[in-house]
C-alpha cells in the first residue's frame, strides 16, 4: 500500500495572484454544512483498484492516515469553487455580494471609507454560491497568498511574516495589517485576517468532514480519478442517520502526497453538487517569492488595519489582549439568547431560544401582513405539540422558526426540525 510522501509543494501561480495553505482561506457557509455533517465517521472497510489510473489497493482507513500524515507546505494552483445551496433569490439582492465583497456593489465610485470592501470578511457572501476562481499559493505556515478572481475584478490576500495585505481592485482599496500589532509576536499574522477567508481549498474542506469519528458515517474508497493531471483516489462518505439531508462527499485524495485534490458535497434530493471544490491545475513546487510581496497600486486607498481595530475596542470602552474578539463572541452569544445543539453526527440540529415574538402572521393589511404573505411564499407552515411556525428550506440547510421565534436550524429534513421542537416542549 503506498504509504504518504513528502513533498515540497507549491502549486504554480499561474496568471494571476493569490495567498494560501491551510490559513489562508475561510469558506462560511459550505464549511458550515460541511461541519455539520461531517461529525462522525465509522470506518468502513474497502478498497480501491479500479478504474482509471491503475492504482494499488488501498484501504478506507489508510486513506484517511494518509491525508492525516501529508504535510504538503508548498504548493501553488488554481482552485474552482462552485457552490449551489439553493438559497432563494431575493428581490432587491442582485448586489448582495458585491456590495459585501468587493466595493463593486456597496460602494459609490470605487470608494470606501473604512476599507469593508478589502475586509476578508466582506468575501463570504461571495463566495456563498455561484462559481468562482481561486489562486492560491504557499510556502510554510508564514507565506500563503490566494485571490478571488471574478470579470470584473479580483480580491487578494496576502500573508508574508507579520504582513497581512488585503487588496480589493473594485474600489481600489487595501488593508493593512501586522502581527506585532496584536499579540507582540512579529513571526506570525493577526488571526483573524487570514483565518477569515479559510476553508476554500479541498485539503481544509477535507480536513472539516474528517475531523471526527463514530458509528454514524459510512467510509470507502470509491475507485480512482485524475484531478488536475494527477492520480488520485477517491474517498466517499456517506451518512447513515436517515434524516440527514447530505447525501454523500467524495473527496478526490492525492495518490502521491495524501493532499486532497477536489471535494464534492451532493444533497441526498440528488442534482448537481451542492459545494464542489477542486483544483483545476496544481504544482507542489516553492512557488516564486514574489507573490508574496505585495505593493499597494497607485492611488490606491490604504486603510491601517491594526489602527482600525485599536479604534473598535476603545469605542467598547476597553482595552487589552484580544478584547475586540472577546467582545465580539459574548455579543454574539448574548445576541442569540441561548444557543443549544440536539442530536448527534449529521442530525445535529442547533436550536436559539425564541423571545415570544415570532415571525408576522400573514393576516390583515398593511406592512404587517404583506411581510406575513411574503414569508408564506418562501416557507411551509408546520405544526405539532410545540405549536405552530414555518419551515424554510434549501438544498441543504432547513430552519424551523416557531411562532414564539425559536430557531431550529440543521441540514436534516423538515420532519427532523419538527421532531426537535416537539421533544424540547
Amino acid at each position: 500500500m503506498p504509504r504518504n510522501e513528502p513533498t515540497e509543494g507549491t502549486d504554480e501561480w499561474g496568471e494571476g495572484r493569490s495567498p494560501k495553505r491551510r490559513k489562508a482561506v475561510r469558506y462560511a457557509v459550505p464549511v458550515a454544512v460541511a461541519g455539520v455533517a461531517a461529525a462522525t465517521i465509522g470506518l468502513v472497510p474497502a478498497f480501491a483498484g479500479s478504474g482509471s489510473p491503475d492504482l494499488p489497493k488501498i484501504s478506507a482507513q489508510d486513506l484517511i492516515a494518509k491525508i492525516a500524515s501529508s504535510d504538503v507546505q508548498q504548493l501553488s494552483g488554481t482552485v474552482r469553487v462552485t457552490t449551489d445551496l439553493g438559497l432563494p433569490s431575493l428581490p432587491g439582492m442582485g448586489g448582495a455580494a458585491g456590495s459585501f465583497g468587493g466595493g463593486r456593489g456597496g460602494e459609490q465610485g470605487g470608494k470606501s471609507d473604512d476599507g469593508a470592501s478589502a475586509a476578508p470578511q466582506s468575501k463570504l457572501m461571495e463566495l456563498a454560491s455561484g462559481a468562482h476562481t481561486l489562486r492560491v499559493a504557499a510556502d510554510g505556515p508564514d507565506k500563503q497568498r490566494v485571490s478571488i478572481v471574478d470579470k470584473a475584478a479580483e480580491y487578494s490576500l496576502v500573508h508574508n511574516g507579520k504582513e497581512v495585505w488585503a487588496y480589493d481592485s473594485g474600489s481600489n482599496t487595501a488593508v493593512h495589517s501586522t502581527g506585532a500589532g496584536r499579540h507582540g509576536d512579529r513571526h506570525h499574522a493577526p488571526k483573524d485576517l487570514p483565518g477569515d477567508l479559510k476553508n476554500a481549498t479541498p485539503q481544509d474542506l477535507a480536513k472539516q468532514a474528517l475531523k471526527a469519528a463514530g458509528d454514524t458515517t459510512s467510509v470507502t474508497v470509491d475507485g480512482t480519478a485524475k484531478v488536475a493531471g494527477r492520480d488520485a483516489y477517491q474517498l466517499l462518505i456517506k451518512p447513515k442517520q436517515a434524516a440527514s439531508t447530505v447525501g454523500s462527499i467524495r473527496v478526490a485524495v492525492d495518490a502521491a502526497n495524501g493532499t486532497p485534490l477536489k471535494f464534492t458535497l451532493t444533497p441526498k434530493s440528488g442534482g448537481p453538487a451542492a459545494v464542489d471544490v477542486g483544483y483545476t491545475n496544481v504544482d507542489f513546487a516553492k512557488p516564486d517569492a514574489g507573490l508574496f510581496s505585495f505593493t499597494p497600486p497607485k492611488g490606491a486607498k490604504v486603510v491601517d488595519g491594526d489602527k482600525e481595530r485599536a479604534k473598535a475596542e476603545r469605542e467598547h470602552g476597553k482595552q487589552g489582549k484580544d478584547f475586540g474578539a472577546r467582545k465580539g463572541a459574548e455579543d454574539f452569544k448574548k445576541g442569540l439568547g441561548g444557543l443549544n445543539v440536539v442530536g448527534k453526527g449529521w442530525t445535529s440540529i442547533a436550536t436559539i431560544k425564541g423571545t415570544g415574538s415570532g415571525l408576522p402572521s400573514g393576516k390583515g393589511q398593511g406592512p404587517g401582513g404583506d411581510a406575513g404573505k411574503f414569508l408564506d411564499s418562501l416557507g411551509d407552515k408546520v405544526s405539532g405539540s410545540f405549536g405552530s411556525g414555518r419551515v424554510f428550506s434549501t438544498r441543504l440547510v432547513n430552519a424551523l422558526i416557531t411562532d414564539n421565534g425559536t430557531v431550529y436550524v440543521g441540514a436534516v429534513d423538515k420532519q427532523a426540525l419538527i421532531d426537535a421542537a416537539d421533544a424540547a416542549k
